[in-house]
């Protein structure tokens, strides 16, 4: 089996980087975008390694304001992958406004399936509420800081879970989590603060390595399945087509 790169599945980069800097990383990462706006930015590149996402931050009062149904949907034709949406309970935006554009969101995602990384700080409960009511496939909870109870639920609604640094002294919720519906992240530049590794989109192995020793596996058979783990979420939304080919080679060898 050739060897895969590590799998980054939410980090924020400037849109306006270097094509080499991304490709030196050595990693497959999946770039969130904050904004309408800053997604079209994004989503005019062409990078070998990097999935550019359409985003709406429930914490950014513009993103929010600025928020079209339309637009979103229309960006969504040009990317397998959607973030970084969902719920924010310290946000300054009104409940009200986020539930609405998320609520506006899920249902198009739910039409137009996406790899979409959710936002769920301060309202875990309220964002399982909404996947639960409209029903969207391809969720992958980025930092769940959700009860063991809340994350059985949401394990039982088809969540997946994105994984950074900054979780891993949370064994009571790792623990509810199966192996098969894990993914790794930095949450760059956020969730890898506390990291002991060096703080870059990619930068993945301190998190790989505890979930190798939580589950007894080693760390290369732990990459191994959070890229199967990818594979099946892909092929459920059928988005395999729109990945860079590069990413894709990799998929299809495991």
């Amino acid at each position: 089996m050739r060897t895969l790169p590590a799998l980054d599945l939410h980090a924020h980069i400037e849109p306006a980087i270097a094509a080499h800097e991304l490709t030196a990383l050595d990693a497959a990462v999946f770039a969130v975008t904050r904004s309408l706006d800053e997604a079209e930015a994004a989503l005019r590149r062409n990078d070998p390694t990097t999935v550019w996402g359409v985003g709406c931050h429930p914490g950014l009062v513009v993103a929010q304001r600025d928020f079209s149904a339309k637009k979103f949907a229309g960006l969504l034709d040009a990317t397998p992958f959607a973030g970084e949406v969902g719920l924010d309970g310290k946000s300054r935006v009104a409940m009200t406004t986020q539930v609405a554009t998320f609520r506006s969101l899920l249902e198009i995602l739910r039409d137009k399936p996406r790899i979409t990384t959710v936002h769920s700080y301060s309202a875990t409960g309220k964002v399982l509420d909404l996947i639960a009511e409209v029903r969207p496939l391809g969720i992958v909870l980025h930092w769940w800081l959700g009860s063991p109870i809340e994350t059985i639920r949401a394990v039982d609604l088809g969540c997946y879970f994105s994984v950074n640094a900054a979780m891993l002294k949370r064994d009571d919720v790792l623990g509810s989590i199966p192996l098969d519906r894990l993914l790794t992240e930095t949450d760059h530049p956020f969730g890898d603060r506390r990291s002991n590794s060096v703080r870059r989109p990619g930068e993945v192995g301190e998190v790989e390595m505890a979930l190798a020793t939580m589950h007894g596996l080693s760390k290369e058979m732990i990459r191994i399945q959070l890229w199967r783990n990818l594979r099946t979420v892909v092929s459920e939304l059928e988005v395999g087509a729109m990945l860079p080919k590069e990413l894709r080679s990799h998929l299809a060898a495991i």
